[in-house]
């Protein structure tokens, strides 16, 4: 696992160095769009249950809350648009400078979920979370699947978390530098 972390440090590093100036556009965008400060935390479940702050591009008017479902009337066009390409999420990259995540790895829930797993579904909690990894691959859609359904939060705890409490064991139980290489392309592609 000392490969996958230099790894994720020069590459977040070089991505980083890059993309600096496409960050502060969308936070400049954000915070004109949402009337909020366009950078914003939210406390999430990391390494060995730890929880730490992941960093996000504001996308929603209002308080962006701890959630897994949001409300959609609350999110503006241009946070549609940056949701839709997942640029919201590369202040991440911050994340992964600071050790708090990875590039790939079991995406980092909120607080309720992988702090509450119990048994053998605790390997989960030995790696760091990922920006991207074979559960968010399956579910990269997931905000128009629980909006599609009557009880989102019912259909998130019944059905997509267990599911995606499988594939992360799956994930950590079997992992390879190069299948981390192999969900790193199929994300960009």
């Amino acid at each position: 696992m000392l490969n996958k972390k230099i790894f994720d440090y020069i590459l977040a590093l070089i991505l980083l160095i890059f993309l600096v100036g496409l960050i502060i556009s969308m936070i400049l965008i954000s915070t004109i769009d949402t009337k909020e400060f366009g950078l914003f935390s939210q406390k999430r479940v990391g390494l060995d249950g730890k929880i730490f702050k992941i960093y996000k591009i504001r996308t929603m008017k209002g308080i962006q809350k701890n959630t897994i479902t949001t409300s959609s009337h609350r999110i503006t066009k241009i946070g549609k648009f940056l949701r839709d390409y997942k640029l919201d999420e590369i202040p991440q990259l911050i994340n992964i400078l600071k050790g708090d995540m990875s590039f790939v790895g079991p995406r980092p829930d909120v607080i309720g979920y992988a702090d509450e797993l119990q048994g053998e579904d605790r390997i989960i909690l030995t790696i760091k979370p990922g920006i991207t990894g074979p559960a968010q691959l399956k579910y990269k859609n997931e905000e128009e699947i629980l909006s599609s359904v009557q009880d989102p939060i019912w259909y998130n705890n019944n059905v997509l978390w267990p599911d995606k409490v499988a594939i992360n064991k799956e994930y950590v139980k079997n992992w390879s530098f190069l299948k981390d290489i192999n969900y790193i392309i199929k994300t960009i592609v």
